[in-house]
């Protein structure tokens, strides 16, 4: 219920409210003239400061836009589902503080989260708490919103939300009031939220269709048939890079590893080539060695002796040194040919080591760049894939372009009377739930008009919407069509009460009973003081005293319902802000 509404400025009548019905009248003092007019008195602007502190965005056609009051903040105290003490929240109207709520305590944290101390939350998070709770909207619902909720529990006459039973604002479609509605009245409204969708892309065909006759428009967007295979592909694309992206691995340092890995390369390279040299060597070694025979020097004796000639002795031993001399000559070449094949063939030993362990550095550095690369090149890979997802979502959005535009009036209108059928369906389905807020109606409106007079509420699936229309017979009048919206407020915060869709207060401006007989307003309050004793509700209702005063007089009972202030017509002071301002 609603607590309290006061200000910051001192001069503010502060408004106390409690169970049950509540009146804030407007009298019309002593001194008044034929000009003084109780419309100015605030009793509307009671109902804007509700609304601000509870999440109105704009400001405008709203008492609340007036410069008088940009350095004020509204303050709302009001009980909370599960909290034995109530919440108070406040909001400034200085356009840099208007954003935010002051809750004390926090109750933006959701069911399963215990209030907190007190906390300036985001006008969103406010309004995401009011839904939540005393709305019990789940965490999606998407169709209904809760400013379209609240809006129906305080009609603003600013918004004309007298106009229409249903539709509470000039700006709210057919469609997302009667969705709003139907989760009041505990009707499926998923279904109802279905006509927005379909609503919206009967727009968007519509304009389709215009923008058509634009010979260039095919041009930019294109056939379905070749977009879907363009699509198709850059689908795959996409894929294959992020593949790509997830796979790679940045080595710190890759270019000096790359130029290690070349520079071994290059040693490896080297080392073959000088291996090559060396075996050409060991041949030409093995070769010079095989060919240091000991020359046969037997034929000078020989051919000396076939010639008669006897060598002396001295020549002979002369001869033996120089054989001597040249059997060591070859024994030393010999030796150092040897030397020099092994010496070789070391060198060849050494270098194939040299190569197997540049071979092993090699095979490292190698692995490690073949896992991963250098930071440049992953940075151009993810640019590749941004670019790739850019073109992806171009063309996904001149092919989801193209789908609606080549979608038929038939494909809208089939899809259509699917869901009037399903809607259908569940209606039949809650029968109960369709008897309880026709039989809560007709109670209310024979209350105010007879059990002559025929009264029903119209819930029917339509082609283009869900069809909540309540009516009293001769509701042609401007009287009956404002009952019409009061008992039908009044049904529905009952049920929403009892299914906890919906919070136990309602409030009416006294707009809502101009050209209403005075014996139906002293019906009307009568009634509604019951039905806030037997549902535990509050009902908060402004009037002029001398309409109350007609309505006492045709028995409504209810004059101890008068709340403090009593406002006046008085020019000054008498208004609910306490000043006059234009």
């Amino acid at each position: 219920m609603l607590r309290e509404v006061r200000s910051s400025d001192d001069r503010f009548k502060a408004v106390t409210l409690g169970p049950g019905l509540n009146i804030l009248v407007a009298d019309k003092t002593a001194t008044s003239t034929t000009t003084d007019s109780r419309n100015s008195a605030g009793k509307s602007s009671l109902i804007e400061i509700l609304h601000y502190v509870l999440g109105m965005g704009r400001l405008t056609d709203s008492v609340m836009a007036n410069r008088a009051l940009r350095d004020d903040f509204f303050t709302l105290v009001l009980d909370w589902p599960g909290l034995a003490d109530p919440v108070t929240a406040s909001r400034s109207l200085k356009p840099r503080s208007r954003s935010k709520v002051g809750v004390s305590p926090d109750v933006t944290g959701g069911a399963e989260t215990l209030p907190t101390f007190a906390r300036d939350v985001s006008v969103a998070e406010w309004l995401a708490a009011i839904g939540a709770s005393l709305f019990g909207l789940p965490e999606e619902h998407e169709g209904v919103s809760v400013r379209g909720l609240l809006s129906f529990y305080a009609r603003r006459v600013s918004q004309h939300g007298f106009d229409d039973p249903v539709q509470t604002f000039p700006r709210q479609s057919v469609t997302e009031a009667s969705a709003n509605v139907a989760y009041l009245l505990g009707l499926d409204w998923r279904l109802a939220a279905g006509y927005q969708s379909l609503a919206a892309r009967e727009t968007v065909r519509k304009k389709l269709r215009e923008a058509i006759k634009d010979p260039g428009f095919k041009l930019v967007v294109g056939a379905v048939s070749e977009l879907r295979g363009q699509v198709t592909a850059a689908n795959a694309r996409v894929r294959s890079l992020q593949e790509q992206v997830g796979a790679f691995r940045v080595v710190p340092e890759y270019e000096r590893l790359q130029a290690e890995a070349d520079a071994v390369d290059e040693q490896i390279r080297s080392l073959r080539s000088a291996d090559a040299a060396d075996r050409r060597n060991i041949l030409d070694l093995e070769a010079a060695i095989r060919d240091e025979d000991e020359p046969d020097v037997s034929y000078v004796e020989r051919i000396y002796r076939e010639l008669g000639v006897e060598l002396p002795g001295a020549v002979l031993r002369t001869y033996d040194d120089v054989r001597i001399f040249h059997d060591s000559v070859i024994a030393n070449r010999r030796t150092y040919l040897q030397d020099e094949l092994e010496a070789t063939r070391g060198r060849l030993d050494e270098r194939q080591r040299e190569r197997d362990r540049l071979g092993e550095r090699q095979a490292v550095l190698l692995r490690t760049l073949e896992q991963g690369g250098a930071l440049a090149a992953f940075t151009a890979l993810q640019q590749q894939l941004s670019a790739a997802q850019a073109e992806l979502g171009t063309l996904q959005s001149r092919l989801d372009t193209a789908v609606q535009l080549e979608a038929t009036q038939a494909e809208i209108k089939l899809e259509r009377g699917k869901l009037q059928q399903a809607i259908s369906r569940d209606l039949g389905e809650r029968e109960s739930a369709v008897t309880e807020i026709n039989t809560l109606f007709q109670r209310f409106a024979s209350t105010l008009y007879g059990a002559e007079r025929d009264a029903w509420v119209e819930i029917t699936a339509l082609e283009t919407s869900l069809r909540i229309n309540p009516h009293i017979g001769g509701e042609d009048s401007q009287g009956v069509g404002k009952m019409v919206t009061f008992c039908f407020d009044l049904t529905a915060a009952v049920v929403a009460r009892r299914g906890e869709r919906g919070p136990d207060f309602l409030v009416h401006d006294s707009h809502l009973f101009d050209g209403v007989d005075e014996r139906q307003v002293a019906k009307a309050l009568s009634l509604a003081r019951r039905v806030c004793s037997e549902e535990d509700m509050q009902y908060v209702v402004t009037m002029n005293s001398d309409d109350l005063d007609k309505a006492e007089r045709h028995g409504a009972g209810v004059a101890d319902c008068i709340i403090d202030p009593r406002l006046t017509d008085e020019y000054d002071t008498g208004g609910i802000f306490g000043f006059r301002f234009d």
